[in-house]
């Protein structure tokens, strides 16, 4: 099988609109938490996200993209450009076969539906836009990616809820692994911040009720936690074969060298409280990448701040780790932009390589009273570890996990996964 690196950043966050200004706030411990300005949040308990300030997709994309597509996919199209554009990859039409697209969101683009529904009522048949039937698809991003791009290898629009990013990541690993593909744009997109999706998901008891307080409302492992920030965003990475990557002279990032990916089958919301499909993930990601769990130097946490998710993730760390449990940075990201949805693990998969990189792991704020004292939160601060061997945690409703296991690049082009 071919081994797998990853040449390209593309993120558009609450706290940046790029990789740059992302990272630079997750090490300063910046929150992209605020009161929501973009619409009447009146009536609605919850009335705090994670918006994302000053994007416009026209600056990037031609005006007829953005006139028939929604915001998730502008979001999904705006990284796609800046992931390649970050790998110094241009699609060639005699190498676009080989090149594939894996984009997913954890939620259908329901802004694009109410907007056409609001059309409908006003102005009947003719209000609707001839483009709100193919803006309203959960295949958008994949699909306007690739046309856009001009990318014509494997493609498919994937959605394992909260687990999305990292599942297309994972999924694209096993393209380029069995060969379907020589250069994979995976990640995950996701704009929900309407005031229909925010008032759904207060009302299902799942967002943090911290209205006052925004920039610590986002409480992962914190004792006093009471749910999760819910946020815009999209992570496309551009993962390539070593070789590939190699013969081009790419900068690399780091290799992605496991992926575990299993199913609860519990309940629709609430995690399995001894998280043994979640330990079977994580295992089977340290196995594929031929890491005991003592080498790894760092673990981006799903950590969304709500009270069962922290608590199960926290077991399944302890059994894993063991006595490296209480000495391996573990840090949650969510903590500063909020919960992503389908581009978090996209995202934090970023997060973790450029922790390989740099050796800078970024904090988890609000952690003022961990539920866990014994175990390395990295609260409030940045620090510095020598990491080869980091791992990034994704789980979503329906009970989807996914796994990631990065390492350190050392060269060897093609060569066997270990």
């Amino acid at each position: 099988m071919n081994r797998v690196v990853v040449t390209g950043f593309g993120v558009i966050s609450p706290l940046g609109l790029d990789w740059s200004d992302t990272w630079s706030g997750l090490v300063q411990g910046r929150s992209g938490v605020g009161v929501i300005s973009d619409f009447d949040v009146t009536g609605i308990p919850v009335q705090i996200g994670g918006q994302i300030k000053g994007f416009d997709p026209s600056a990037v994309l031609p005006a007829a993209l953005v006139r028939r597509t929604g915001r998730t996919t502008h979001l999904a199209l705006a990284a796609a450009v800046a992931a390649l554009h970050d790998a110094k990859l241009e699609i060639e039409p005699d190498a676009a076969a080989r090149v594939g697209v894996i984009v997913g969101s954890a939620y259908p683009p329901l802004r694009a539906v109410i907007d056409a529904h609001a059309a409908f009522e006003r102005r009947g048949f003719m209000g609707i836009s001839p483009y709100a039937f193919t803006a309203a698809g959960v295949v958008g991003p994949a699909a306007e990616v690739a046309l856009h791009l001009g990318a014509r290898g494997p493609s498919a629009s994937l959605s394992t809820a909260c687990a999305t990013g990292a599942t297309c990541v994972g999924e694209a690993m096993e393209l380029i692994r069995s060969g379907r593909a020589d250069v994979v744009l995976a990640g995950g997109a996701d704009d929900t911040l309407t005031a229909f999706e925010l008032a759904i998901a207060a009302r299902a008891k799942a967002l943090s009720r911290r209205t006052g307080d925004p920039e610590r409302a986002s409480r992962p492992f914190d004792r006093q936690r009471d749910g999760f920030v819910m946020s815009a965003g999209a992570g496309i990475l551009v993962l390539e074969s070593a070789g590939h990557a190699e013969r081009r002279g790419a900068r690399i990032y780091g290799e992605l060298a496991g992926y575990g990916a299993t199913t609860d089958a519990y309940n629709l919301t609430v995690p399995d409280p001894a998280g043994v499909a979640v330990e079977r993930a994580l295992r089977t990601a340290l196995t594929e990448a031929s890491a005991a769990p003592e080498e790894v130097g760092y673990v981006n946490a799903h950590g969304t701040g709500t009270p069962l998710n922290d608590t199960a993730e926290i077991k399944v760390i302890r059994r894993v780790f063991g006595e490296h449990a209480t000495t391996v940075p573990v840090s949650s990201t969510k903590s500063m932009t909020g919960h992503m949805l389908g581009a978090a693990g996209a995202i934090e998969a970023a997060v973790a390589l450029e922790v390989l990189r740099s050796g800078i792991t970024p904090p988890t704020v609000n952690c003022d009273d961990p539920e866990d004292p014994a175990m390395n939160f990295v609260a409030h601060k940045a620090q510095h570890h020598q990491v080869d061997v980091a791992v990034s945690n994704s789980f979503g409703f329906g009970g989807h996990n996914a796994v990631l296991v990065a390492r350190r690049w050392t060269g060897g082009g093609d060569g066997p996964v270990r």
